[in-house]
């Protein structure tokens, strides 16, 4: 069920030949690419932090990030306060991030999914809308707790 609502994408340079075919696959959709556009190495944390800081400035609602793997992308999503990411690899897990756990970035790993397999994972998590359950808001409450409780340490050092 696709909308005229924007849709963000970004990658690192693993998953920027993925990140392509879906597009392409996945007409029905309006695209936001944040890149990158070529194959020169990037770091996977610098796209992690456009596409979230995009979602909270409200360009999009929701996004997807691609790498090769997926775990790097959903761990530096994740530290960003607001950002629901979620590491998905097949349709059942889609659906339940979003009914359950209202994810609002979609973490795919390019060297782990065909296009084909990945554009379903997609249509399924963005057809699929938050249950709105009690049991649902009510954790989704304590996740935004968490996130404002710690306060982060500077590990530089």
């Amino acid at each position: 069920m696709p909308s005229d609502r924007p849709i963000l994408i970004a990658s690192d340079h693993a998953g920027i030949l993925l990140k392509s075919e879906l597009q392409k696959l996945l007409t029905e959709w309006t695209w936001i690419d944040l890149g990158p556009s070529n194959g020169i190495k990037v770091d996977y944390p610098d796209y992690a932090q456009l596409l979230a800081q995009n979602i909270l400035d409200g360009k999009a609602q929701e996004g997807i990030l691609i790498c090769g793997t997926g775990v790097g992308m959903s761990i530096a999503a994740n530290k960003i306060q607001g950002i629901r990411a979620a590491l998905v690899d097949n349709p059942v897990l889609a659906r339940l991030s979003r009914e359950h756990n209202h994810a609002n970035v979609l973490c795919l790993g390019s060297r782990l999914l065909a296009p084909e397999y990945a554009a379903e994972i997609i249509q399924v998590w963005l057809s699929t809308p938050f249950s709105q359950d009690s049991r649902h808001l009510q954790r989704l409450d304590k996740l935004r707790r968490l996130e404002n409780s710690f306060q982060k340490k500077d590990l530089s050092s």
